[in-house]
C-alpha cells in the first residue's frame, strides 16, 4: 500500500506531524503546493495535514474538492493548534470544515501543536494582534479564561505541545 502525508505549514507545528507520521507510515511526504489531485490518485493511503486558522484548516480544499476522485482510498485529515484538545470544540472543527458526507469518507484528527509568534509572516502577525486586543479588550485580566491567559502569554515566549504520541489514533486509523 502506497502512502502520503501532504501538510500546509506556516510555523513548523504541522510540519512536525507530518514528519512523524510519514516516518511511521513510510510514506513520501509533500509540502500541499507541491501536490496535485492527480498526483493524489496515485496512493492508497493519503493523510494530510493544515494548521488551525479561526475554525478553518489551512490549504484543506486540495481534499475536499477532490474527495469524489479519490474514492476508495484511505483518507485521513488532521489538524494543528495550540489550544488543548476538546471535544466539543474538535467537533466544531470537523463540522465547520467537512459536510456530513465528506465526513464518512476522510478520518479527521485533531493534533495539539504550539504558538511561534516569531515564525508568523507578517499578514498572520496583524490577524493575531487583532485576536490579542480583542482578548484583552473584552475582559479584566482577572476573568480571562485559561486558555486566554495562555494564548496571551505565548506571544511573549513561544509555546509547543507537539509530542509524537499524540499520532498514535491517526496511525491506528489510517492502517485499518
Amino acid at each position: 500500500m502506497k502512502s502520503i502525508v501532504v501538510y500546509r505549514s506556516k510555523s513548523g507545528f504541522t510540519k512536525q506531524y507530518a514528519q512523524w507520521i510519514a516516518e511511521e507510515l513510510k510514506a513520501d511526504i509533500f509540502e500541499a503546493q507541491k501536490v496535485s489531485a492527480e498526483m493524489l490518485k496515485t496512493y492508497d493511503k493519503i493523510v494530510y495535514g493544515g494548521g488551525l486558522y479561526a475554525v478553518g484548516i489551512n490549504g484543506l480544499k486540495l481534499i475536499t474538492r477532490n474527495l469524489d476522485r479519490l474514492e476508495g482510498k484511505k483518507i485521513a485529515v488532521f489538524a494543528t493548534g495550540a489550544t488543548p484538545p476538546r471535544k466539543e470544540d474538535i467537533e466544531k472543527v470537523r463540522d465547520m470544515n467537512f459536510t456530513p458526507l465528506q465526513q464518512k469518507q476522510t478520518g479527521f484528527f485533531y493534533l495539539r501543536g504550539g504558538f511561534d509568534y516569531s515564525k508568523l509572516k507578517l499578514i498572520d502577525k496583524i490577524l493575531m494582534n487583532m485576536l490579542k486586543l480583542k482578548i484583552k479588550g473584552k475582559k479584566k485580566t482577572t476573568q480571562l479564561e485559561p486558555d486566554e491567559i495562555g494564548m496571551l502569554a505565548a506571544y511573549d515566549k513561544p509555546v509547543d505541545f507537539s509530542r509524537k504520541k499524540n499520532i498514535e489514533e491517526l496511525i491506528a486509523y489510517i492502517n485499518s
